[in-house]
């Protein structure tokens, strides 16, 4: 009889800790901190908003490391609330993680990698339309993110090792460059602005357009300041996402039960240190006005115009496009393995619980592939990130909150490693989380509200899918 292929435990704790900082560096370092300074206007609250994140990212990849101890095998996160909750509460989020978390996501920097990718080659940018369809406009730019996902698949339905090899090279690269970059920006940069960007402290203030379209600088404090706050997170958060991507590959990883752990917190403290000294560095050779009206947000394609002069548009480019391509490989590896566990539980397209000679879910990652390609024909990459923000916050949020839930519902289980700070620092994360869902879809009701009624259409569809189970 034929052996039914299975999951190969290959992958070390390096391999780990390269998903986990390859998944969350992608293009938002390069570009968000422009959004985050018109929000607050002050260099202080520029650093605090990184810090913020950051600060939220490494607890909550703390507090993750006690949930893939308990269940070390494929899923993650759709096991663990399954698990604490129930497997409604584990569906809707698989059901959201395919519609939006996921999909979206890889489809936001497959753009991100098309526009920087024209600086190289104009004729693949986003002014060349290709094609009008009843309305839709498709671009070179969205052609060629289609093209970079649909490749990036390809690689991965041949074998974990291929995908191992292409994530720890492009992910060693990119963090070698934004290392080498925040160091040259200190170093090399002729004109100093830290300390007139300082002057502006904590003082916050936001960018506000009146109905001519004129902008001025008003101060914030209190409620609003929290508002502005939150929408100044949605690129930070985004920028630090998918860290745990590394969790849904759990069946692939030597030693599971201890080396995810380890990579959550490795890759997250690389990656928060990184944006924290990357910002440290856009306030040393940028005014702060230039950083919040950089053009079309290109924050770092302006610091090292400063640093390296005419070529620093072309090296951060070709950074860009490298980080972006790392990013999309762990973001497309890891997110076919949710699939496949929802699928092994009646509760996804049947063919995707099945694994290719391989031993890949190839199924489940074409499927990925065919939405995220669709996604990209949307081509509103901050609305994708409000989108994406919202619902993958919400989601950590109540994935903390099971680690509660699991104390009490199974306390005498085997835990390897146990949440750092229980219960005051996993406790602090669910509330900065709900605040900032609170006033996310307070500010920024659009895609935010789309994104929560895209999860809550994860209830009847889970019904649906239990019938024909």
């Amino acid at each position: 009889m034929q052996e039914t292929p299975q999951f190969k435990p290959t992958l070390s704790l390096l391999d780990a800790t390269m998903i986990v900082a390859g998944g969350m560096i992608g293009s938002g370092i390069f570009i968000v901190s422009a959004d985050i300074t018109r929000h607050v206007g002050s260099a202080g609250w520029l650093v605090a908003v990184w810090a913020i994140t950051g600060f939220m990212t490494l607890t909550a990849a703390l507090s993750y490391g006690e949930l893939s101890a308990m269940f070390p095998k494929a899923g993650g996160q759709y096991v663990y609330l399954k698990e604490a909750f129930n497997p409604l509460a584990g569906f809707v989020f698989g059901w959201s993680f395919f519609a939006v978390i996921q999909t979206a996501t890889i489809a936001a920097v497959g753009v991100a990698f098309s526009r920087y990718t024209a600086y190289l080659i104009p004729w693949l940018g986003e002014d060349n339309v290709l094609a009008n369809i009843m309305g839709l406009k498709i671009s070179a730019a969205q052609i060629l993110a289609i093209v970079m996902i649909l490749f990036l698949t390809y690689s991965n339905t041949r074998g974990v090792q291929g995908g191992k090899i292409i994530q720890n090279v492009f992910t060693t690269a990119k963090l070698v460059a934004l290392f080498g970059l925040i160091l040259f920006g200190f170093v090399l940069a002729k004109e100093s602005f830290w300390s007139s960007n300082w002057e502006t402290g904590m003082q916050a203030t936001n960018y506000v357009k009146d109905d001519a379209g004129a902008g001025s600088w008003l101060p914030i404090s209190g409620a609003v300041l929290v508002g502005a706050i939150a929408a100044a997170m949605v690129g930070s958060i985004f920028s630090s996402d998918s860290w745990n991507n590394v969790t849904f590959i759990a069946g692939e990883i030597k030693n599971p039960s201890k080396n995810i752990g380890l990579a959550l917190f490795l890759g997250t403290a690389i990656v928060t240190i990184i944006y924290i000294s990357a910002n440290l560095m856009y306030l040393k050779v940028l005014p702060l006005n230039d950083i919040a009206f950089a053009a079309n947000d290109r924050v770092a394609v302006a610091a090292s115009q400063k640093i390296f002069g005419d070529a620093g548009t072309l090296i951060i480019a070709v950074m860009i496009m490298v980080s972006t391509f790392g990013c999309n490989n762990g973001l497309i590896l890891a997110g076919a393995r949710v699939y496949y566990t929802m699928a092994k539980d009646g509760l996804f397209f049947k063919k995707t619980a099945e694994l290719n000679k391989n031993a890949v879910p190839a199924y489940a990652l074409w499927i990925q592939a065919a939405w995220a390609g669709l996604l990209c024909l949307s081509g509103g990459y901050g609305d994708l990130l409000d989108m994406v923000a919202f619902v993958v916050v919400l989601f950590y949020a109540l994935t903390i909150i099971g680690i509660f839930i699991l104390r009490k519902k199974q306390p005498d289980a085997p835990r390897p490693y146990k949440a750092f700070g229980y219960p005051v620092l996993p406790a602090i994360y669910i509330v900065l989380a709900l605040v900032f869902c609170f006033f996310l879809i307070k500010m920024k009701p659009t895609y935010a509200g789309i994104g929560l009624l895209i999860a809550l259409a994860g209830i009847p569809l889970y019904y649906v899918a239990g019938r024909k189970k």
